[in-house]
């Protein structure tokens, strides 16, 4: 989920905490709960320093260790002991269990929409992404604005979120019905479907989908149940050639390569160099795939200039490739 919407679930968790008679009748052990829950709501996305390094090392470790089973039972020890050692004399379990409980739901949320997380290292390294969720969702987000403009107002912080967390377990099961049924007519319209991956946009009944069959790309879109393909390719594996080889070993390709499951590529000649680009096909906006990672190899098969992330004009792409840093 977006950055807000993680640190409002905290602040939730902070009032559902309340439930235990010992946190709500101890307003220094509760501010240190609170101040548990807001951290440990966000502290899975730390990781978003590394953007500072490079888009490569972001892609390919973003959501990644610090979303992974052992991460997700240290954030919530270290968080917990940093607060503890403000007021030893309180409880440390409380703190913890609040803690950790903020840090599982951060990346349990964090599954479900289309860009998912490395959630089960290390017992595997694969991407999980349910994709019905979408990354900031208004429903989610204004139910807890309610619920916290609710608590400020003097209602009673432990029922307000019990019910609204009641009808968030109850919106999710709606949402991954929602999915389920469009998996279901896909494949109904489609032999030899491999993989569909869908991503739900802020518009309710209207979803992103990219489909994946045996020598064909579909890329479509969900709009009230009706489906419409938009775009179409023939499914070519990549070729065993030395210029791929080459490319392959650029940082911001491998990136890409390690995040992306649905993709196309192309190789485009140029008078001192080549260029190969692969394009993310999950990700269609306003008639333009933005999600991209290029290489330039010039006929020495050395790479020139690489770039991989979010485009949104050829213009800033050839910009960005000679802005960035060489990947030599």
């Amino acid at each position: 989920m977006d950055t807000g919407t993680h640190i409002v679930m905290g602040v939730a968790l902070g009032g559902l905490a309340t439930i235990d008679p010992v946190i709500s009748n101890d307003p220094a052990l509760f501010n240190a709960v609170l101040v548990g829950t807001i951290v440990g709501s966000h502290a899975p996305d730390f990781d978003t320093v590394l953007k500072l390094k490079n888009n490569a090392t972001y892609i390919r470790h973003h959501r990644g260790i610090t979303h992974s089973i052992p991460a997700v039972l240290m954030w919530g020890i270290l968080i917990a002991s940093m607060i503890h050692l403000f007021i030893p004399e309180k409880s440390f379990f409380h703190i913890w269990l609040w803690t950790a409980i903020a840090v599982i739901i951060h990346v349990l949320v964090d599954i479900f929409n289309a860009y998912g997380t490395q959630a089960y290292r290390p017992f595997s390294n694969r991407w999980v992404a349910y994709g019905f969720i979408n990354t900031f969702d208004p429903y989610i987000f204004f139910l807890h604005i309610a619920g916290i403009a609710a608590w400020a107002l003097g209602a009673n912080p432990a029922f307000i979120w019990a019910v609204i967390y009641s009808v968030i377990v109850l919106y999710y099961i709606k949402r991954y019905m929602d999915k389920r049924f469009i998996v279901k007519k896909i494949n109904s319209y489609f032999s030899d479907v491999e993989q569909i991956a869908t991503s739900p946009t802020i518009k309710q009944n209207y979803w992103r989908v990219a489909i994946t069959t045996k020598d064909r790309f579909y890329v479509g879109v969900v709009d009230n149940n009706h489906i419409e393909i938009i775009d179409e390719f023939t499914r070519v594996p990549l070729p065993d050639t030395e210029l791929m080889k080459v490319a392959k070993t650029d940082k911001n390709i491998a990136a890409f390569l390690s995040f992306s499951p649905v993709y196309r590529w192309e190789i485009n000649e140029y008078k001192d160099y080549t260029e190969v680009r692969f394009i993310d096909l999950r990700y269609r906006s306003k008639g333009h795939y933005p999600f991209v990672a290029v290489v330039q190899i010039d006929d020495s098969m050395h790479i020139t200039s690489s770039y991989t992330g979010w485009i949104f004009s050829e213009k800033k792409l050839q910009h960005k490739l000679y802005a960035e840093e060489s990947p030599i």
